[in-house]
């Protein structure tokens, strides 16, 4: 891990623009504090304001616990932190424990049951990239900027749900409400089967009429997400026939293995490539006369001779889409480029789905629109919408093909998922002053 000096030196002109950016955003809320914001409204921002450092102080803690996803105690230590913040504000709390085959460490979920207002979901993780044998371990921090791991994606942005959900609370609008909690314990690599591991999110989905999710913004502070891809894999298997290669291209023989898969990545390439927001990419290739490859790891080896035809290669790669229309269609053109196959050689592809897509609707649109006046009545000013293409898949997936969503909604930082990764402070007070003010309106029930 580079020091803290080394970081400061190449973060210190980025950090240096948030910083400014957000104070003048604080004095513009200062400024225009109140005009457009009820007496409720009022007291979320004092209250807020007045446990700003506590947040800090808080995410620090967190910080500091190690919870890698395959960290099983650490993830429920931080849900053990969690849970009490959480029953303090009348949520039932329950740690949903997976079985032994998903090898997972498990799910804390609260529920509030009300009838005012819309049924909210709110959506984060527990867990990190950052295993117990990762250097990066602790939580530092110089100034407005701290780094850690987990600080961006995402405990600073369960934080931000957290705050908001007090500040909420300590203004009496939390009465009556219906809210529910969801920080699964292994976004960063969901446990297997998914229909286990993500079975509990997908119900509270059915359930709730919006989901928000609470990873953080990209290119700015001032950004949310109304649409993001899917991700799904695909193993393409190919076989040719093996002999000595002075016998290639000959109708004993044919064009062997090698060149079969090289004759449909082409193909891919230049027949399903160019489709908006669609992306495929083979990560991983083996070929000659004896592959070996571990899926699970996805890792493998390849034994051949220049002067033998390459008998099998195989190549595993990912797919990402904006719509289930839009995989189909992919996946269907892909299927048709590998049925054309090369003399004396076949191939099959296999596909697997992982994450589907939260497509761009107009019920997600109507949440920005209603993200982006709560901004603007706060004096924050407006909020950009991410292009679909900027963000990765993420556990509200599973969840929009039930409820309207909108994503995003976490701190503002850098570097995640590296030994960089950083946050400026300050987007932890803008992303729950929004926060809070979204879920409000949401739930008031006019």
């Amino acid at each position: 891990m580079r020091s803290l000096e080394v970081r400061m030196t190449m973060f210190r002109a980025r950090a240096r623009i948030a910083v400014l950016a957000l104070a003048a955003m604080a004095a513009a809320s200062s400024t225009t504090l109140g005009q457009d914001l009820s007496g409720v409204e009022r007291r979320i921002v004092e209250h807020v304001d007045a446990h700003a450092e506590e947040a800090i102080a808080f995410l620090e803690q967190l910080v500091n616990v190690n919870s890698g996803t395959m960290n099983h105690e650490g993830v429920q230590q931080v849900s053990r932190l969690f849970a009490p913040r959480l029953e303090a504000l009348g949520f039932s709390v329950r740690w949903i424990e997976m079985p032994p085959e998903v090898n997972r460490a498990g799910h804390l979920f609260a529920e509030r049951r009300g009838d005012k207002g819309r049924k909210i979901l709110l959506i984060g993780h527990l867990d990190t990239v950052f295993e117990e044998d990762s250097p990066f371990q602790r939580f530092e921090r110089e100034g407005n900027t701290a780094w850690g791991p987990g600080v961006d994606d995402m405990k600073g942005g369960d934080i931000v749900m957290l705050y908001a959900l007090e500040a909420l609370h300590a203004a009496g609008a939390l009465e009556g409400t219906s809210i529910t909690v969801a920080l699964t314990g292994d976004e960063e690599s969901p446990g297997h089967p998914i229909e286990i591991s993500r079975g509990d999110l997908i119900q509270a989905g059915i359930e709730a009429d919006v989901a928000l999710g609470f990873e953080g913004g990209v290119g700015s502070a001032n950004s949310a997400t109304v649409a993001r891809r899917g991700s799904s894999g695909w193993t393409l298997t190919v076989s040719g026939t093996r002999g000595h290669s002075s016998g290639i291209f000959s109708e004993d023989f044919g064009s062997g293995a090698v060149f079969e898969v090289a004759r449909i990545l082409n193909g891919f390439h230049e027949s399903v490539r160019g489709e908006q927001y669609l992306t495929f990419n083979p990560g991983v290739i083996l070929g000659g006369t004896d592959v070996q490859y571990d899926p699970a790891n996805t890792r493998g080896a390849a034994f051949g001779k220049t002067n033998v035809i390459a008998q099998t290669a195989v190549v595993d790669g990912g797919l990402r889409f904006i719509s289930e229309e839009q995989k189909e269609r992919a996946r269907a053109a892909m299927r048709e480029v590998v049925a054309r196959h090369l003399p004396g050689t076949s191939a099959k592809i296999d596909f697997d789905d992982s994450y589907p897509a939260m497509p761009p609707t107009e019920g997600n649109r109507h949440l920005f629109e209603m993200f982006d006046a709560a901004s603007r009545d706060l004096g924050l000013g407006g909020i950009d919408a991410v292009d679909p293409g900027a963000r990765g898949a993420a556990d509200i997936s599973f969840v929009a093909p039930h409820a309207d969503g909108l994503a995003g909604l976490g701190v503002f930082g850098d570097g995640s998922h590296t030994a960089e990764e950083s946050i400026e402070l300050g987007s932890l007070r803008t992303a729950t002053l929004r926060a809070a003010l979204l879920i409000h309106r949401l739930t008031r029930g006019d």
